[in-house]
């Protein structure tokens, strides 16, 4: 048995380092590509032509032979320009460029002040293998001024969370034409594990049942993402996890969940079930509660007392949620 546990050690490491190697090849070409057409936009520059409307046509060209391309805007064409001019007599960096994902560069392009804060960056990127939100925490925690201030020049902690393969960013999964869940798939695994550890945390008389629980309606089979039983309450509270926007339809499918629960798994002496919808976006984080129509206003109130605040799952999803992308 111990034998076979590290077989399949073995091969899930093999299938590990193949797949980071594979990103980090990509990487390389995307990071190749956008620092050539920062060299090429350079070169136009010298021409009288260049300008705003030379770079709108450029854009239009690009969008009709790549429908649906990332970062190929106006904006986006400026930051390879700027890119290829910040970097290209930089002998120090030439040899890195490529070792950190561009959602990183763009970061310490648009917050590091000095040719020596970026060179730092760069490095702790490639030394502690930072992912997007890693690294800008460091940096608006005025990480580089510390350190150089520091007499021990001591490196960070490792910073708890979400911990992600630093390349795989929104723009190597549009650069490969890869689906939106293949990204959406693995943040919400992320965020459903940290909501799980942090309602048991903050959650009073929370306990604990099943993630993924199982629920079946007419022969359908449905997973609630997380289900606890609240002891003071005493009944069950189902979480719903969304990447995006809230939709209305999101409580209408609570609702249907929670008819299950009440139905199937709900004991005589315990309360109608209750769940609380979940939604990150890059825009905005919101926590919506689903409650039973048949509950007194009383009760309704005694419900939200005992249940998490939303402001505080609110930004518990804030410091959770780490879709990489910058603004356009």
């Amino acid at each position: 048995m111990e034998n076979e546990i590290k077989c399949a050690d073995n091969l899930i490491k093999i299938i590990e380092d193949s797949r980071n190697n594979a990103l980090k090849k990509v990487n390389e070409e995307l990071i190749k590509m956008y620092w050539n057409v920062g060299a090429f936009l350079c070169r136009e520059a010298a021409g009288a032509a260049f300008g705003d409307a030379y770079i709108d046509s450029v854009v239009k060209e690009i969008q009709s032979a790549f429908p649906g391309i990332k970062g190929f805007t106006r904006r986006g064409l400026y930051r390879m320009k700027q890119f290829y001019e910040t970097y290209c007599g930089d002998e120090f960096v030439s040899a890195l460029l490529a070792q950190i994902s561009w959602t990183n560069h763009l970061l310490i392009m648009s917050k590091a002040k000095t040719v020596e804060e970026r060179h730092f960056y760069i490095t702790l990127c490639i030394k502690e293998s930072y992912s997007s939100r890693e690294l800008e925490r460091q940096i608006n925690s005025g990480y580089y001024e510390r350190y150089m201030l520091s007499k021990d020049k001591i490196l960070p902690e490792p910073i708890q969370g979400l911990k992600e393969n630093p390349f795989l960013d929104s723009y190597i999964i549009e650069f490969l034409d890869l689906p939106k869940k293949f990204r959406e798939s693995d943040l919400r695994k992320g965020l459903i594990q940290n909501m799980k550890s942090f309602i048991l945390e903050v959650g009073k008389d929370f306990t604990f049942i099943d993630e993924e629980y199982p629920v079946q309606v007419g022969g359908e089979d449905f997973r609630i993402d997380l289900l606890f039983f609240h002891r003071g309450l005493q009944c069950l509270v189902a979480f719903e996890l969304k990447i995006g926007k809230f939709k209305p339809e999101y409580i209408s499918k609570m609702d249907f969940y929670l008819e299950a629960l009440d139905r199937q798994k709900k004991k005589e002496n315990e309360n109608p079930s209750v769940g609380m919808i979940l939604c990150a976006s890059k825009d905005d984080e919101v926590v919506e509660y689903a409650l039973s129509r048949t509950m007194s206003p009383m009760m309704v109130a005694e419900y939200k007392l005992q249940l998490p605040d939303k402001t505080i799952l609110q930004r518990k999803l804030q410091e959770l949620i780490n879709i990489p992308f910058i603004e356009e």
